[in-house]
């Protein structure tokens, strides 16, 4: 195991969390994709970027389980970089086939992508916060969602719905602000043409 890879992983990894942590005690996570959280995001893509460049995907052999799942960690953040999440997509789709990471981490930037690219996800690990309360982004053949879930090692739908239920549910202008906010910023960093969004 590569000890320094490892650590550097989980530096960014801390990094983001404990940024994200900041911005949600002073309110400003949830007002849109804040400045201060965007910036570490490309700061730790670039750096994973590099990483891959000398030694490929940090798979669990190479970082250990926590490293390997830091590095998933950036790269599911790595939204305002189109190019780079699908090439990590790419990347964590042959480690899972060579069973070098668990499949669900392909599953999460799969789906991820999919939804930000306004096409319906595959394995149900993305969710938006309504006024209604929390609901699944639009997924592909629901009737048999929970048992790919399972063949991934993910437990049913149903479950994180309750685990979100308790959320705070944004009013409907606040709702309306976002997902026009969203549209434009998918837009303007190219996950959709405007026309899918």
């Amino acid at each position: 195991m590569l000890s320094e890879i490892r650590d550097a992983l989980l530096a960014m990894q801390d990094r983001d969390r404990s940024v994200s942590a900041q911005l949600a005690a002073d309110g400003t996570l949830f007002g849109g994709y804040a400045p201060r959280m965007e910036a570490v995001h490309r700061e730790n893509a670039t750096a994973l970027r590099r990483l891959i460049e000398l030694y490929g995907w940090p798979h669990e052999g190479l970082v250990g389980k926590d490293g390997a799942e830091a590095a998933w960690l950036v790269a599911q953040h790595a939204i305002g970089e189109p190019a780079f999440m699908r090439r990590c997509r790419d990347l964590l789709a042959q480690e899972a086939v060579a069973d070098r990471i668990p499949q669900w981490q392909h599953a999460y930037l799969d789906d991820r992508i999919r939804v930000f690219e306004g096409k319906s996800q595959r394995f149900g690990t993305q969710f938006e916060l309504t006024p209604q309360g929390a609901v699944l982004c639009v997924t592909e053949a629901p009737e048999s969602l929970d048992e790919r879930r399972k063949q991934i090692g993910l437990g049913p739908v149903s479950d994180r719905l309750r685990a979100l239920a308790h959320e705070p549910r944004p009013s409907e202008q606040e709702y309306a602000s976002r997902k026009a906010a969203e549209a434009a910023w998918r837009v303007s960093v190219g996950w959709t043409d405007g026309g899918a969004a």
